[in-house]
C-alpha cells in the first residue's frame, strides 16, 4: 500500500507541502482518537497505568523519547511530501531502500547492536551507491537521505519505546506535535483548500496510506516474525520505482540505473541470512 503513496500525493502538488502536512497531521488524529476511544479504551487504560507505574526519573525520559519522536516524524512527513511532489517519485523510493540499513547503522552506533560481516558490506555497497547518485543529483540525495535518516532516528527511538501499544503511541505522538505546530498553523497555513481532490487525496492519505497500513502491519506482526516483514517492506519502493520509470515516466540514466541496482544488491547481502531461513527446506519431524 505504501509503493502506491504517489497516488494520493501527486494530484495535490500544486497544493503548499505545509498544507498538506496540516491537514494529514489533524485528520489523523482526530481518526485515531476515535478509534481508540470508541473501540480501544482499554488499551488506552493499560497503557496509562503502565506509564503511571514507572518511577519518576523512567516516566521524564520516555516523555522526552516521545516528543522527540513526534517532532521526527513530522519532520520526515513534510520532507517525504516535498521528495515525492517537487523532487522525484525515484528519489521517494530511494528513503524507503536505505532506511533499514541506516536504521540498522544508528542501531549500532547508538545502541550498541552487533552487525555481522554482511551488513558491514552491504553498508558499503550503499555508501558506494550513494556516492554514485551524487553525480548532478546531489540536491536530491540529500532530500532522500534526510526523510531516511529522520525516520531511521524515528524507528531507533520506538524500539525504546515499545513496551506500549503502537497504535496508542502513534495517537499520543501526533498528539503531541498536533499540540506543538498550532502556532505554525495559524501563521503559515495557506487559504482553507475549495478543490475537492484535495479532500480525496488526504482522506486517502489518512485512510489508506496512514491508518490502515498502521492496523494491517500490527496484525501482520501477530503471525509473521519481524524478519519476514523486513522483507516484505522492500516491495514499496519496488511497486515505486515502478511507478516513477513506466507510469510517471520520469528519466533515467547509466548511472542511477548501476546506483539503484547496487543498493538492491546491498539489499539481498543485508538481509542474506533471512532469506536463506525463508527458502531452507524444514526437517521432517519424527
Amino acid at each position: 500500500m505504501w509503493g502506491f503513496f504517489s497516488f494520493g500525493l501527486k494530484p495535490i502538488a500544486h497544493f503548499p507541502s505545509l498544507d498538506i502536512l496540516f491537514y494529514r497531521l489533524y485528520i489523523s488524529v482526530i481518526v485515531l482518537m476515535i478509534i481508540n476511544i470508541g473501540f480501544r479504551r482499554d488499551k488506552i487504560k493499560n497503557d496509562y497505568q503502565l506509564f503511571k507505574g514507572l518511577a519518576l526519573q523512567e516516566r521524564r525520559k520516555l516523555g522526552t523519547l516521545i516528543v522527540v519522536g513526534s517532532m521526527i516524524l513530522m519532520a520526515n512527513w513534510l520532507v517525504f511530501i516535498i521528495v515525492m511532489n517537487h523532487v522525484s517519485v525515484k528519489a521517494a523510493s530511494l528513503t524507503y531502500l536505505v532506511c533499514p540499513i541506516l536504521t540498522t547503522l544508528l542501531g549500532y552506533f547508538i545502541l550498541k547492536e552487533q552487525l555481522g560481516k554482511e551488513k558491514w558490506l552491504a553498508v558499503g555497497l550503499s555508501v558506494v551507491s550513494c556516492l554514485i547518485l551524487s553525480f548532478g543529483h546531489l540536491e536530491d540525495l540529500l532530500y532522500s537521505l534526510f526523510v531516511a535518516l529522520a525516520f531511521a532516528f524515528y524507528l531507533i527511538i520506538q524500539r525504546q519505546l515499545n513496551r506500549f501499544d503502537s497504535f496508542n503511541l502513534l495517537m499520543t505522538q501526533l498528539v503531541v506535535v498536533a499540540i506543538l505546530m498550532l502556532p505554525f498553523v495559524f501563521t503559515m497555513a495557506g487559504p482553507v483548500p475549495t478543490e475537492p481532490v484535495f479532500y480525496y487525496c488526504i482522506s486517502a492519505i489518512v485512510l489508506l496510506f496512514t491508518i490502515i497500513p498502521m492496523f494491517l502491519n500490527n496484525f501482520a506482526l501477530k503471525g509473521i516474525n519481524s524478519s519476514t516483514i523486513g522483507i516484505l517492506i522492500y516491495l514499496n519502493p519496488i511497486v515505486n520505482f515502478i511507478l516513477a520509470i513506466f507510469y510517471y515516466k520520469e528519466d533515467i540514466n547509466v548511472n542511477q540505473i548501476f546506483a539503484y541496482g547496487l543498493i538492491f544488491i546491498s539489499i539481498l547481502v543485508f538481509n542474506a541470512r533471512i532469506i536463506f531461513q525463508q527458502f531452507r527446506p524444514k526437517k521432517m519431524e519424527a
